[in-house]
């Protein structure tokens, strides 16, 4: 935990707030009004907030991915002090000896989000390594991260593009033309698909999913082009060029609309897809990701309209910290029960579940706020 006053982009921690809002217990709010008011709405906000079976996409399957893309726009303003010391213009011109501080703290930071990601998964409740599950969000925000930072830091904008597209045609075709043992190539089920067959094959432990894991080994890789799409966009828009912030704005957003078409164009062939992170997934929560930030970056840097975002800012300064304790770190549910149960019993039963979990997130961002005005943030 450190204590820190370094100026941040308000509308980059209200986004991350936003899209772990409904991890932490946004999602019971709304499948607890789904069920104590079933009007149309809510209950297509309660079908949202669900991972998609296998092919197809919801609001919830977009959240790991917007959040990875947050940390990568994040990057070119978090390497911009460094090129001030070294006297440079881009990341690339950094001399060798300041880049290899950086990839010892990036190494650093992955290795943490990796432990992290482990304890999550339970491994504080050891039972053996066949019953520890090893892949992670934290993990593959860590890995993913840290490859986009390597290709950012080593190859020009032209190069990174060629990386990025790279990524997602040579995932797409080892997926469709690469055989997997009993059940050929193409086959993307969750036993026939290759990635399935790399996690069985290569990942220790207990697989998510028995026969696949949905943050595994080989669906990594183009979890590398989701962050290098928020590099892309924060690179953009920090760049000195001709163009006002409105007119990058619309050009961003543009971006956004035209990923979007990608992947719908591509699911064709090559289905959106989560739990595979398929190519087509890429482009299309991509091109919602960039519109979420500039939606954000808009209303919040823009227009200087930010109170309304103050909960999700506090939940977004300490996003890691907060995912890791609603995971199971810290008992909410009991706290906000021994504070508001009491209360929450004299209302009709239907609505007790409501409440309940309003008064969880109550409790959070009480603890949120507590961090926040100490100025006390977990730093990775």
């Amino acid at each position: 935990m450190s204590n820190t006053t370094k100026e941040r982009l308000i509308s980059l921690d209200a986004l991350r707030g936003f899209v772990m809002f409904w991890i932490m217990s946004g999602e019971h709010i709304i499948h607890a009004l789904a069920k104590a008011a079933p009007i149309p709405v809510f209950i297509w906000m309660s079908s949202q907030l669900h991972h998609a079976e296998w092919d197809g996409i919801t609001f919830y399957d977009m959240i790991f991915p917007v959040f990875l893309f947050v940390a990568g726009v994040s990057m070119p303003y978090s390497f911009e002090k460094k090129m001030q010391l070294a006297g440079v213009k881009t990341p690339q011109e950094l001399p060798s000896n300041e880049k290899r501080k950086i990839y010892v703290s990036m190494l650093r930071r992955t290795c943490i989000l990796l432990v992290l990601g482990f304890v999550v998964n339970g491994l504080l409740r050891f039972d053996g390594f066949d019953h520890t599950r090893f892949a992670s969000v934290l993990g593959r925000i860590g890995v993913a991260w840290f490859f986009a930072g390597i290709i950012f830091l080593n190859f020009d904008f032209k190069k990174q593009l060629i990386w990025f597209f790279g990524i997602l045609i040579g995932y797409y075709a080892a997926m469709k033309w690469i055989p997997v043992p009993d059940f050929g190539a193409g086959v993307l089920t969750k036993e026939g698909s290759l990635e399935g067959y790399i996690d069985r094959l290569l990942l220790p432990g207990r697989l998510h999913s028995t026969v696949y894991d949905p943050e595994g080994i080989f669906s990594t890789i183009p979890a590398i082009a989701t962050a290098l799409l928020g590099v892309f966009t924060g690179t953009f828009l920090k760049a000195k060029c001709p163009f006002s912030i409105k007119v990058k704005l619309l050009l961003m957003a543009l971006t956004g609309v035209v990923l979007i078409l990608a992947g719908l164009i591509w699911d064709i062939n090559f289905p959106i897809n989560k739990h595979l992170w398929t190519s087509s997934f890429v482009c299309f929560v991509g091109g919602f990701s960039i519109l979420f930030f500039v939606f954000f970056y808009l209303i919040i840097d823009l227009f200087g309209f930010h109170k309304w975002a103050f909960p999700l800012i506090l939940i977004g300064s300490n996003s890691i910290l907060i995912y890791i304790a609603a995971e199971g770190l810290i008992d909410f549910k009991h706290t906000a029960d021994y504070v508001f149960g009491g209360l929450i019993h004299f209302l009709p039963l239907i609505w007790q579940p409501v409440f309940a979990a309003l008064s969880v997130t109550t409790v959070q961002l009480i603890l949120l706020y507590f961090l926040y005005k100490r100025k006390w943030f977990l730093k990775i």
